[in-house]
């Protein structure tokens, strides 16, 4: 691929969608800065591939991340990319609800891209350009069964992206969402139901580079079962209910 940044940075880089997305900019002459709670994890990428810069720390520290942003700009150069993925995923189940994966998941998925965002976005209005990303999901297009703690933050990082984009875009700097689908990581690995479409991480962070590489608001994949959510949406909630009980509660 010919892609059109020279120095990038990855949270949420050491599995999943994020590793994947950060080797394959690499592999593509991508200088990638990738950022992970794990420091062994972020040194075993950046020995296998001389693009991978680690820098550790944990996107619920906002300083942290500042203090890092700094770093990277002063040892790799002027970031052009910024993909905030980290996240994480707890299935809720009525009978152990509590307060904890809610706080976790909102913590993570939703202050973790704020935080990665109050450090980026002061310099980049100041030079007038730079794309910022992150990766929700279509989990966020309406409320699924045992979704209830990560839904809502997938949700809300999809209405972020809608709610900066129009200002951002005027001052010179890129708005992507990423929504994947079900895609095969460590985290979808707790689901006990059948997953529609799924797909590997290799191939959701090819299709998510393709995306950014074109300037695209939305990244949304696998496109069958995009349409069949973005549908459902339209749905009046007594047959939407309906249709999650029989398909999804098997009830």
């Amino acid at each position: 691929m010919s892609l059109p940044w020279r120095v990038a940075w990855i949270t949420g880089a050491s599995s999943g969608i994020g590793a994947e997305m950060a080797r394959q900019l690499a592999e593509n002459g991508v200088i990638v800065a990738v950022t992970a709670r794990t420091q062994s994890a972020l040194d075993e990428m950046s020995k296998a591939q001389p693009n991978l810069r680690a820098y550790p720390a944990d996107v619920t520290d906002a300083q942290q991340l500042s203090d890092v942003f700094a770093r990277i700009e002063q040892e790799l150069g002027a970031v052009d990319l910024v993909v905030a993925g980290a996240g994480t995923y707890r299935p809720v189940a009525l009978d152990t609800f509590s307060p904890d994966p809610f706080r976790s998941m909102i913590d993570t998925n939703y202050m973790g891209v704020i935080n990665v965002l109050s450090a980026v976005l002061p310099v980049f209005r100041a030079r007038r350009k730079g794309h910022v990303a992150w990766i929700a999901s279509v989990a966020g297009y309406r409320g699924l069964p045992k979704a209830a703690a990560y839904g809502p933050t997938k949700a809300a990082l999809i209405n972020l992206a809608e709610s900066l984009k129009p200002e951002l875009e005027a001052e010179g700097i890129t708005v992507s969402v990423i929504n994947p689908g079900f895609v095969r990581t460590p985290l979808t690995a707790q689901n006990d139901f059948e997953m529609p479409f799924l797909m590997e991480a290799p191939e959701a962070a090819r299709r998510s580079i393709a995306g950014l590489a074109r300037g695209r608001f939305e990244i949304a994949f696998p496109a069958r079962f995009v349409v069949i959510l973005k549908l459902a949406r339209l749905l009046p909630y007594r047959l939407y209910f309906a249709l999650i009980r029989r398909a999804v509660l098997k009830r």
